[in-house]
Parts: C-alpha cells; sequence; structure tokens
C-alpha cells in the first residue's frame, strides 16, 4: 500500500501501519489487488471530506 502524502509518498509492507495526523490531506493506494485496510475516524468525518456529493454518507454503520 502506498499513502500519498504532500511531502512524498510512503510505502507499506505487511503488518506496517501509519498515523496520518488530523488534517493532513493523504491518498490512500493499493499496490497490489489484495489489501485489508482498518481507517479509525471520528463517526463525524465524512466520507468525502467537506464536500458534499451523492456518495457523501451521513450515517454510517455501527459495527
Amino acid at each position: 500500500m502506498r499513502m500519498g502524502l504532500r511531502t512524498g509518498d510512503i510505502d507499506l509492507e505487511e503488518v506496517e501501519m501509519i498515523i496520518v495526523p488530523h488534517g493532513t490531506e493523504h491518498r490512500p493506494e493499493a499496490l497490489s489487488d489484495a489489501r485489508h485496510v482498518l481507517m479509525l475516524e471520528p463517526n463525524s468525518t465524512l466520507n468525502t471530506d467537506d464536500v458534499v456529493t451523492e456518495n457523501t454518507v451521513r450515517k454510517l454503520d455501527r459495527i
């Protein structure tokens, strides 16, 4: 997996993780077909950031 940041890309291997600080622009990218990603965010975070489109999910499923 590659995490694109304005300061440069970070490539992650299996079992590695990265913490992206609040407010940091980032772009995750799968480098192969099989990836599992766990993202932890406050439930107030919209999946489309501050842009509201038809893809925006306002009420998320609770796990």
